[in-house]
């Protein structure tokens, strides 16, 4: 399963949602696009957390997926159509969208933004 920034999250602060995603680390291969990693430092810093140990956290216990050109130029399509449906969808959305379809893996997230696509479980 692939983990996005709002699951880790949600894990981090130790929520309800969070012991799903617990649950998912702890049972099952776990991933997380290294674009999580901006995010998750930008929410560390703006919520006064160490970010350096959120991210080593991360990286133990997931495994890292690079971006590679493909990827890029995936991520690129995905986003231009769905912005055609839902103009709050970002790129790096995109980017997480494109890591899960290349590698097979169904999104776990809180963002209610991926909700009308499959191979997604919306905490």
């Amino acid at each position: 399963m692939l983990l996005d920034t709002s699951a880790w999250i949600e894990f981090f602060i130790g929520s309800e949602k969070g012991k799903r995603v617990k649950d998912v680390l702890y049972k099952n291969d776990s991933y997380t696009s290294i674009v999580t990693l901006a995010e998750v430092t930008n929410w560390a810093l703006k919520e006064s957390r160490d970010a350096e140990f959120l991210v080593k956290a991360i990286k133990q216990l997931s495994n890292i997926i690079e971006l590679d050109e493909d990827m890029a130029v995936l991520a690129g399509k995905l986003n231009f159509e769905r912005k055609k449906s839902n103009k709050k969808w970002g790129m790096l959305d995109s980017f997480i969208l494109a890591s899960g379809s290349i590698y097979g893996l169904k999104i776990l997230t809180k963002d209610s933004d991926f909700k009308d696509l499959s191979d997604v479980e919306i905490l």
